[in-house]
C-alpha cells in the first residue's frame, strides 16, 4: 500500500506549488497559529495519520533543518521558489471524500441488505450521501486519492467508483462493525480483507456446489423430521440453514489453521442439525431418540436437544476433535462452561495462545442481548486466568425471541450484538439468504481470531420458519412476520436459483441433491464423511480410572512429619531481595513453627500443606475467586507482595510454585467480580481435567446464590442427566457471627436438598487437620464428584480449631468426630448433642460453663453422603442416652435440620427421642443486629443444655 501521507494529496500540491506548501507546513509545525484556518485544518488532518514508524501518536518533525543539513553536505545551490496561492476547494473535497469513506466504514452496516424478510425500509443515513458534504453530481467523476483504501492498486479513483466500491463492500449482504476497535492494526486488517474483495467472495464452482449441499442437508433434515415425527419438539433450523454452511467452514478452515480441537456451546435451535450434518451423528441414532429409546446407565437422562456429542473429523489440515457441550434450557449459561473446558484443554497441551483449541459459541439473538451471563463471560475474555485466545461467536439471529419481535421490546440497543463492543470485538452481520456471504464472513472471522486472538462475532440474520417449537403457532402473536415467512421460498431455493442463473448447476442437479439427502435419511446413514472412528488423541480427557469408584473408598492422605517439615520450610522462605509486609512476616514465622511441630496447625497452614504435598506429588491445583490469593479473611496469603516493588506488574512471589523442581503447576487467580460465569467456567475446567484440583472460592458463601443456575443445572445434576463426572471443589465461607443476612449463610440447606444418587459431597471441616485431609482426599482417592466445603471465618484464628502436626501425618478425614473430652463418662451421658460447624466450639464452652458432664457432643463433618457407620459407631457408645438433640445456629427452616433428621432417626435406638435446638424459622438467613444475634446465640445454647429439654420432635 502507498504511504498514507498521500491520503489528502492532489495535483496542486506538486510542481511549482510544492515548496510553498512545504514552507507553510514548516511554519505550522513551528507554530500552528501562524497559518490560516483552512491550512491549519488541513495540516491537523495529517497529524492523525501513521508516521513512518507506523504509529499514529508520533508527531511529524520540522523538515527544514534536515533539508538544510543535506544541502550543506552536498554543497548544492539554493533554490528559491514561490508558488501561487492554490485553490483550497479541491483539498476540501478530498477531506470530504475521506469523511465519506469513514462514514461507510462506521455506518454502512445500518444500510446493508441484511434482512431476508425485508420487513423494514432501509434507514436514511445522510452521512452516506455525498450531498451531505455539499458534493454534487459534477464531483462524482473527479479523481481523488484512494491511498487509505484497498479497493484498487491505483492511488486514485473517481468518486463515482469509490462510492460503488464502498456500497458493494459495506452495504450489500455483509454489514461490518469494527471502527469501535482501538487497535489501528486490527482495523486496517479488516479494512484490507473486506475492501480488497469488495465484500464479495470469489468461490469456485465446486465450492459453490458444496455450500449448496450444506444448505440442502440442513433443510433436508428438518423437513424429514417434520414429516416423520409430526409435532415432536426439535427446535427447527428452517430459515437459518446457512448456519450449517457456516459451521462446515469453521471446522474446515480451523483445520487449515492448525486447530486440533473445537468445543461448541449452543442452545436448542439447530442443535439436532448440527449433530447430524456437522458432527456426523448417525441419523438412525437420532431417530431412535425420537422414538423414545435412551442410553443405558444414566439415572435420569435428558431430552435429545440438550445432549452433547463428540467426534473426530478429517479436515484438509488434519484430524479435528469436535465437542458439543451438554447444556440445559437456561439460555447462554453454557458459554462459560465451554470457555472453562477449552482453557483446561489448552493448559493440558501447553497451548498458551489458543492456537490449537478453539471455542465456538452459538447464540440466539434475544438471549445474546438479554442474558447477563453473556456480559460476564465476555468480561473474562482477555483476563489472565480465563482467556482462551479469543472465541468465535455465531448468532442465529431469527429476529424473534420466543414471541417477542417488536424492537421496542426486544432490547435497548440497535443490534443484538452490541454487548460485544465492551471488549472491542468486531461484528460481521450477514444476510442468511446469501450462504456464500455467510461462508465468506465466517472465514474472515476465524482468520481474525487466529491473527489477533480476540473474540469476533458472525451475526447471521435469518428467520424462524416455525414457532419457538413445533407445537407452537407463531402467527397468533406475529401475524405480519409470518405472512412474510409464508411467502419466502426458503434459503436453499433462493441460493439454488441463483446458482442455476449463474450456470453453476442445472435445476435438475439441485433437485437431485435434495433427493440424495432424503434417501440417506430414509436409510439412516451418516451424512458426514469421513468421521474418524478409531482416531486416538493423546490429549483426550481420560476418565476411565474414575469410573465405578465409591465414596466409601479409602485414601491414604497422611504425610510423614519429616516431609511436612521440609515442605513447610519451602512455604515459609522468600527470596533475599523480597520484602514482605510485617504482618505477613509474622504469619510466615508462625507457619514455620507449625511445620516444625512447635505450634498447632491452623486452617491456613493446613490448606497450604495440602496444596504443597499435592503439587509435589504431581497433582496440579487451580484455585480462583474474588480474593483467593490473599483470602477474604486474610488467612491464606498464597501470593506474597514485595513491599518495595517499583512496578505495578512485578514484585509477587508464590511459595506454592516453588515447592520442588518437578512439581505440578499451582495457579491462583483473583477473579473478576462475578459468581455465575466464573463458577460455570471452573465447572467446565474441572469437567475437562480430572487430574487438577480445581477450586472456586466464594468471597462469602452467601454470594453463591448468584450462581444458583450453575449449581442446579450442572454441578449437582450433570452426572444424572448426561453422565458427566466432575471433581470441582467449592469453598463457601459460612458461619453465624453477627455479620448480618448476607454475610452468614452459604445456604447449606439448598445443597443438601439437591443431594441424591451420591452426586456431590458436602463437608464442614472444623480444624486444620480436617481441611488438610479432605483436600488431599479429593485428588488421591479415584473418586471424582463435586466437593462442597463449608469453610469457616472466625475459626481461621481460633486456637481451639488448630491441630497437632501429627494429625496430618497419622490420621485421615473423619466424617464424624466423636466426643473429645476424655473426662466425659459415656455411661453417665443422658443427652447427646449432634452438630456441624462452628457451633460445636460454642457448645463446648457453654457445656463447660454449665458444668454438664452428662452431655456428649458429636460433630458431623461430612453431611453428604451421610456416614451412617461412623455416626452409629459413635452414638452407640452412649447406651444410657435417651435424648438426641440436633443443634445448629441457622434458622430451623434452613441449615441441615430438615435434611439430617431422618439420618439421625435411622441410627437411633428404640426409645430414644430426637429434638431440635436452634433459631426459630426465619424468612431471612440471619438478623442484622449484633445484639439480637448474640441474644439468639445464647438462647439456642441454653436450649441445647437445658436440664429439661422440651423441643422433641420424634420418638423411635
Amino acid at each position: 500500500m502507498s504511504s498514507e501521507i498521500e491520503l489528502l494529496t492532489n495535483s496542486y500540491l506538486f510542481g511549482s506549488n510544492a515548496p510553498y506548501v512545504e514552507d507553510l507546513y514548516e511554519s505550522y509545525l513551528d507554530n500552528p497559529g501562524s497559518v490560516s484556518d483552512q491550512w491549519r485544518d488541513y495540516f491537523d488532518q495529517l497529524q492523525h495519520l501513521p508516521a513512518t514508524d507506523g504509529r499514529e501518536v508520533t508527531r511529524d518533525q520540522a523538515h527544514a533543518p534536515i533539508i538544510e543539513s543535506f544541502a550543506q553536505r552536498a554543497k548544492s545551490n539554493e533554490f528559491v521558489a514561490r508558488a501561487q496561492q492554490p485553490d483550497l476547494t479541491v483539498a476540501g473535497k478530498q477531506v470530504y471524500v475521506q469523511s465519506i469513506i469513514a462514514a461507510y466504514r462506521s455506518l454502512g452496516s445500518r444500510f446493508a441488505e441484511l434482512d431476508p424478510l425485508k420487513r423494514q425500509d432501509r434507514p436514511v443515513i445522510p452521512e452516506l450521501d455525498p450531498s451531505f458534504y455539499g458534493l454534487t453530481e459534477a464531483d462524482l467523476d473527479q479523481v481523488y486519492s484512494a491511498t487509505n483504501t484497498y479497493f484498487t492498486k491505483a492511488d486514485t479513483m473517481t468518486m463515482r467508483d469509490m462510492l460503488k466500491a464502498l456500497r458493494d463492500t459495506y452495504c450489500r449482504s455483509v454489514g461490518a462493525e469494527f471502527m469501535h476497535i482501538s487497535d489501528p492494526t486490527a482495523k486496517r486488517w479488516i479494512q484490507e480483507r473486506l475492501e480488497s474483495t469488495l465484500g464479495v467472495p470469489s468461490f469456485s464452482t465446486d465450492r459453490k456446489r458444496h455450500i449448496l449441499q450444506q444448505v440442502t442437508e440442513a433443510e433436508g433434515l428438518e423437513r424429514f423430521l417434520h414429516t416423520k415425527y409430526v409435532g415432536q419438539k426439535r427446535f427447527s433450523l428452517e430459515g437459518g440453514e446457512s448456519f450449517i454452511a457456516s459451521m462446515d467452514e469453521v471446522v474446515g478452515h480451523a483445520g487449515d489453521n492448525g486447530v486440533q480441537e473445537i468445543v461448541v456451546g449452543m442452545a436448542h435451535r439447530g442443535r439436532l442439525n448440527m449433530l447430524v450434518n456437522i458432527m456426523g451423528k448417525m441419523p438412525g441414532d437420532l431417530f431412535a431418540e425420537f422414538e423414545g429409546k435412551h442410553a443405558e446407565g444414566l439415572t435420569d437422562g435428558d431430552v435429545k436437544y440438550h445432549n452433547g456429542f463428540s467426534s473426530d473429523l478429517s479436515t484438509r489440515g488434519g484430524p479435528v476433535h469436535l465437542s458439543l457441550a451438554f447444556n440445559p434450557s437456561h439460555l447462554e449459561i453454557v458459554n462459560p462452561v465451554v470457555e472453562g473446558s477449552v482453557r483446561a484443554r489448552q493448559d493440558r497441551r501447553g497451548d498458551s495462545v489458543g492456537a490449537q483449541v478453539l471455542p465456538v459459541l452459538v447464540h440466539g439473538d434475544a438471549a445474546f442481548a438479554g442474558q447477563g451471563v453473556v456480559m460476564e463471560t465476555l468480561n473474562l475474555a482477555q483476563t489472565r486466568g480465563y482467556g482462551t485466545g479469543g472465541t468465535l461467536h455465531i448468532v442465529i439471529n431469527n429476529q424473534i425471541g420466543f414471541t417477542t419481535s417488536d424492537p421496542r421490546d426486544t432490547r435497548s440497543t440497535l443490534y443484538c450484538t452490541d454487548v460485544v463492543k465492551m471488549i472491542e470485538a468486531p461484528v460481521f452481520h450477514v444476510n442468511g439468504d446469501d450462504p456464500e456471504a455467510v461462508v465468506y464472513v465466517t472465514q474472515l472471522a476465524l482468520d481474525y481470531r487466529m491473527q489477533f486472538h480476540h473474540d469476533v462475532v458472525v451475526d447471521i440474520v435469518c428467520f424462524r420458519k416455525l414457532g419457538h417449537n413445533e407445537q407452537d403457532t407463531p402467527s397468533l402473536t406475529q401475524p405480519l412476520m409470518y405472512k412474510s415467512i409464508g411467502k419466502h421460498p426458503g434459503t436453499r431455493k433462493v441460493y439454488a436459483d441463483k446458482l442455476v442463473t449463474q450456470g453453476v448447476l442445472t435445476e435438475a442437479e439441485c433437485d437431485q441433491l435434495v433427493k440424495d439427502y432424503r434417501q440417506l435419511m430414509e436409510d439412516g446413514q451418516r451424512t458426514v464423511e469421513p468421521v474418524l472412528t478409531d482416531y486416538k488423541n493423546k490429549y483426550a480427557t481420560d476418565w476411565s480410572s474414575f469410573l465405578g469408584a465409591k465414596w466409601t473408598d479409602q485414601a491414604d492422605t497422611g504425610v510423614p512429619i519429616a516431609d511436612l517439615t521440609r515442605i513447610g520450610e519451602k512455604l515459609t522462605t522468600v527470596p533475599e531481595s523480597f520484602t514482605v509486609h510485617s504482618l505477613v512476616n509474622k504469619l510466615l514465622n508462625d507457619r514455620r513453627n507449625m511445620a516444625r511441630g512447635e505450634q498447632n496447625v491452623d486452617w491456613g497452614m493446613g490448606e497450604h500443606l495440602a496444596f504443597a504435598t499435592l503439587v509435589a506429588s504431581g497433582y496440579a491445583i487451580r484455585i480462583t475467586g474474588q480474593d483467593s490469593g490473599r483470602g477474604t479473611f486474610t488467612h491464606r496469603h498464597a501470593v506474597l507482595h514485595d513491599q518495595k516493588r517499583e512496578r505495578w506488574n512485578d514484585g509477587t512471589y508464590i511459595p506454592l510454585q516453588n515447592v520442588s523442581e518437578n512439581q505440578a503447576p499451582f495457579t491462583v487467580i483473583d477473579s473478576v467480580l462475578s459468581e455465575e460465569a466464573v463458577l460455570a467456567f471452573e465447572y467446565g475446567y474441572a469437567s475437562a481435567e480430572p487430574n487438577t484440583l480445581t477450586i472456586w472460592e466464594a468471597q462469602f458463601g452467601d454470594f453463591v446464590n448468584g450462581a444458583q443456575v450453575v449449581i442446579d443445572q450442572f454441578i449437582t445434576s450433570g452426572e444424572a442427566k448426561w453422565g458427566r463426572q466432575c471433581g470441582l471443589t467449592m469453598m463457601l465461607p459460612h458461619g453465624y457471627e453477627g455479620q448480618g443476612p448476607e454475610h452468614s449463610s452459604a445456604r447449606i440447606e439448598r445443597f443438601l436438598q439437591l443431594c441424591a444418587d451420591n452426586n456431590i459431597q458436602v463437608v464442614q471441616p472444623t480444624n486444620g487437620a480436617q481441611i488438610f485431609h479432605v483436600l488431599r482426599r479429593q485428588m488421591i482417592r479415584p473418586f471424582r464428584k463435586p466437593l462442597i466445603i463449608l469453610t469457616p471465618k472466625s475459626l481461621l484464628r481460633n486456637k481451639d480449631a488448630t491441630s497437632p502436626l501429627s494429625d496430618l501425618a497419622n490420621s485421615q478425614f473423619l466424617p464424624v468426630i466423636g466426643e473429645q473430652d476424655q473426662s466425659i463418662d459415656p455411661a453417665a451421658v443422658t443427652r447427646v448433642l449432634v452438630c456441624s460447624g462452628k457451633v460445636y466450639y460454642d457448645i463446648v464452652h457453654a457445656r463447660k460453663d454449665a458444668g454438664r458432664s452428662d452431655v456428649a457432643i458429636l460433630r458431623v463433618e461430612q453431611l453428604y453422603p451421610f456416614a451412617h457407620k461412623s455416626f452409629q459407631s459413635e452414638l452407640q457408645k452412649y447406651t444410657n442416652a435417651k435424648e438426641i438433640v440436633w443443634v445448629q445456629d441457622e434458622p430451623q427452616n434452613q441449615g441441615p435440620w430438615f435434611y439430617i433428621q431422618h439420618h439421625l432417626y435411622e441410627n437411633m435406638a428404640d426409645g430414644q427421642r430426637l429434638g431440635y435446638a436452634g433459631r426459630a424459622a426465619s424468612a431471612s438467613p440471619a438478623v442484622g443486629y449484633l445484639a439480637k444475634h448474640q441474644e439468639q446465640q445464647r438462647a439456642l445454647l441454653e436450649q441445647a443444655l437445658a436440664p429439661k429439654f422440651k423441643s422433641f420432635m420424634l420418638t423411635k
